[in-house]
């Protein structure tokens, strides 16, 4: 997790006309801007808070070619051919991380190093065996099997041996990639909100405060896709994971990636922090959002399972999440919006590889908006539909999964806490009428008073203990505890109710394809 400070930057003051608007500061957002801006297009990046304030801070920084959904299931549902270009643009991406911090000279702590998937206790080694030899057929160079790796820390077991992953710390390199953005006469603006973006030569993108900037192309780089209501909300899905940071002496864990085999499965690396000591970040624990009342546990059962592995683990310095969106197939939807406008483009769907994933958005997005064919289009491309395997059954529980939620949230009496029991800085969902409402009693003990209906698709908040937050249980969207949006695809808070408002009332947004838009980039874990 980035602790770099960030140097702040003006908001967007008058209308201006571009080459290219970019909606987000994160990686996908930055690396687009970089990539074009070298190649000499005016672009504009558009940022409603600071340059990697959204989910691109809150990853773990596991940068592999090691696909984290298995290229076992991703050849059964895309076939060999789509398997090995999206090893190749994993692979890609690494090295052009590794290439942008030598040239910038940026000091965010790059390395490469090995990666392990090891076994989970109730997996046997068919599971690995079947993953090395389509990770084979991928094309990805110098795979072993190994039975017991020579590392220190803990007793790794049956493994699969990736060579040449990488890791580095995400903020330092953002924040090289905004200054060569500017060197290159961009602009990044921040404190922008973005209120709608309209389709057409030119492309207009208006901001909240009321400049509009004017672009023969529009890259929205958000964690989801905030610029449509419907057309990508049904093919991927919003998950919460859970990572930790403590202190081990130095070297006591060698450096290298670890992954288990379990679905949500456990994440593993080092960095160091001193001369004397490293940090151990570990992650797991994900759930679907808005769905568990249990967010603070899972906290500590991620301690418990790394304290039960890593004997020198001391104590935890940091815990935070971060939101993963999860496709059918695991490749994220890079490319044009489908049913926009042509010069309409998205990237999002990280599945839980969101740097290599917003660094392919990059390089892909600069061939797109260049007139260039890529290899890797039709792997990343938001239009497609799963094939094969089990992905037309994951699709359409998730979207079960949705459709009960609503039902369940809706006819459920609201939560088991009341109003009258809440202790400061809590929250609660309760019913009034026909629908929620969302209480939250401060730290000073003064109540808030807020519609529970979630403005995208109209879904029921749910209270997150953990972080102080509303999480929505459709599609990801998650409010401050005052109710403001900090996360799409909602563009806007919660309805207040403050001044005698109908809860009864069900807020909404512009049904349009092309909605209100919120720049709240994207990523990672």
């Amino acid at each position: 997790m980035a602790t770099t400070s960030v140097p702040k930057r003006s908001p967007l003051q008058q209308d201006i006309s571009v080459d290219v608007c970019i909606v987000g500061a994160g990686i996908s957002g930055l690396s687009t801007a970089c990539f074009l801006s070298r190649e000499g297009l005016r672009v504009a990046v558009l940022e409603s808070r600071q340059v990697g304030s959204g989910q691109t801070q809150r990853t773990t920084a596991h940068l592999a070619s090691a696909l984290d959904d298995f290229y076992s299931e991703y050849e059964e549902i895309q076939g060999v051919e789509k398997m090995r270009l999206l090893a190749n643009s994993h692979h890609s991406a690494i090295s052009k991380i590794g290439k942008i911090v030598q040239e910038l000279e940026v000091d965010c702590q790059f390395r490469r190093l090995p990666g392990y998937l090891f076994l989970a206790p109730e997996h046997s080694k068919d599971l690995l065996e079947k993953e090395y030899a389509a990770a084979c057929r991928a094309g990805i160079a110098g795979l072993t099997l190994l039975k017991s790796p020579p590392v220190k820390g803990f007793d790794i077991g049956p493994s699969l041996y990736y060579p040449d992953q990488g890791q580095f710390n995400p903020l330092p390199y953002l924040l090289g990639l905004s200054e060569e953005i500017e060197r290159m006469g961009g602009a990044i603006y921040e404190q922008t909100h973005v209120q709608e973006i309209r389709g057409g030569e030119p492309a207009e993108v208006e901001t909240a405060a009321g400049p509009v900037i004017k672009a023969k192309h529009v890259v929205v780089a958000t964690n989801t896709p905030v610029n449509d209501r419907f057309a990508m909300h049904t093919k991927m899905a919003p998950y919460l994971t859970y990572a930790i940071s403590l202190k081990v002496p130095r070297n006591a864990v060698t450096t290298a990636l670890y992954w288990d085999t379990l679905e949500n499965y456990h994440y593993v690396r080092t960095q160091p922090i001193d001369e004397t000591h490293d940090l151990l970040i570990v992650g797991g624990e994900d759930h679907k959002s808005g769905q568990v009342s249990d967010q603070a546990e899972r906290f500590g059962r991620l301690e418990q399972w790394t304290r039960e592995r890593f004997a020198e683990a001391g104590d935890v310095v940091h815990q935070w999440s971060g939101m993963v969106m999860e496709t059918p197939d695991g490749a994220a939807y890079i490319g044009p919006n489908p049913g926009d406008d042509p010069n309409i483009y998205i990237a999002t769907g990280d599945s839980g590889m969101g740097m290599t994933h917003g660094t392919i958005a990059g390089l892909l997005l600069a061939d797109f908006l260049q007139g260039r064919e890529n290899p890797w289009a039709e792997v990343y491309d938001p239009a497609r539909t799963p094939l094969a395997g089990s992905a037309w059954q994951d699709l359409a529980l998730e979207t079960a999964n949705v459709i009960s939620k609503y039902a369940e949230d809706w006819l459920s009496p609201g939560d088991a806490i009341e109003v009258d029991q809440l202790e400061n800085d809590q929250g609660t969902v309760e019913r009034s009428g026909l629908s929620k409402v969302a209480y939250y009693r401060d730290e000073n003990g003064e109540t808030h008073r807020n519609s529970a209906v979630c403005p995208h698709l109209g879904c029921v908040v749910h209270w997150n203990d953990a972080e102080k937050v509303w999480d929505c249980p459709c599609h990801g969207s998650r409010f401050d505890a005052c109710g403001e949006v900090i996360n799409g695809p909602a563009v806007s808070g919660l309805k207040s109710l403050e001044k005698n408002g109908d809860a009864n009332e069900i807020p909404t947004e512009d049904t349009s394809d092309t909605a209100a838009v919120h720049d709240h980039d994207g990523r990672a874990i």
